[in-house]
């Protein structure tokens, strides 16, 4: 019988309505990291809930800590963007002072992304509503980097992006592109996006980003030791290595 060791630990904090991020999380992780979840409570993506979800941050990334997760992460952007450009900082101490360990979000993977690949330009396209799009795009825009289109479904259960076809990632991605954008990023950590990203790279000729292969990408720089993991896009492929 063959065994893999599991010799690291990826801690991951979501929403308690998301069904995405185990699957995907698991799909694309290599053999050798292990992923350990605790959920935040939040059924819809609107501004109080997003704002609420951290109030039970500190008693979740605990639950995290009695695993030893070797780093934790937020993996969801509208929260970790909600209060404007600074807000993810103060949301990785938090998990840090928590946990003992380093931590992340998606909002600041996203940008140590965008950083990575020199991208200044970005179309953003989501499932969530016009107004949550906004929100992050001010984030987005606040922090250096362009948001030159936006498109949105206008979606607020979170439940129902969960249960959307990955084509409809592909198609409003498609929708946002425009010619002087650098990258395309498809947000929202509850929408398949996984087994679309590579497909719309080649469609479009520029990278595509999103929040969970952000969220994978940052985490795999923290734990360290490994270079590439290929078939999800440039960003996991060939900007892995710190």
């Amino acid at each position: 019988m063959s065994y893999i060791q599991k010799t690291q630990r990826f801690g991951l904090l979501l929403p308690s309505s998301n069904s995405t991020q185990e699957p995907e999380f698991f799909q694309t992780l290599p053999p050798n990291v292990s992923l350990h979840c605790a959920r935040l409570t939040l059924s819809n993506i609107d501004p109080d809930s997003t704002i609420k979800i951290v109030q039970e941050l500190e008693a979740e990334t605990t639950k995290l800590a009695h695993v030893e997760c070797d780093a934790v992460v937020l993996s969801a952007t509208a929260p970790s963007t909600r209060m404007g450009k600074g807000y993810d900082q103060e949301i990785c101490k938090r998990i840090e002072a928590a946990l003992g360990k380093p931590a992340t979000t998606a909002a600041t993977a996203m940008l140590q992304a965008f950083a990575a690949l020199n991208i200044k330009r970005i179309v953003l396209a989501a499932p969530w509503s016009a107004g949550t799009n906004q929100t992050v795009a001010n984030f987005i825009d606040a922090n250096g980097v362009q948001v030159l289109h936006q498109e949105a479904l206008g979606i607020v259960s979170n439940l129902e992006v969960g249960r959307l076809d990955p084509q409809t990632a592909f198609d409003l991605g498609r929708k946002a592109d425009r010619p002087d954008a650098d990258a395309i990023f498809l947000a929202c950590g509850n929408w398949l996006t996984a087994d679309i990203v590579a497909d719309l790279e080649r469609a479009t000729g520029k990278p595509v980003l999103t929040t969970n292969n952000c969220a994978i990408w940052a985490m795999l720089r923290i734990l360290g030791g490994h270079d590439s993991v290929k078939g999800y896009g440039t960003l996991l492929e060939n900007h892995l290595k710190a």
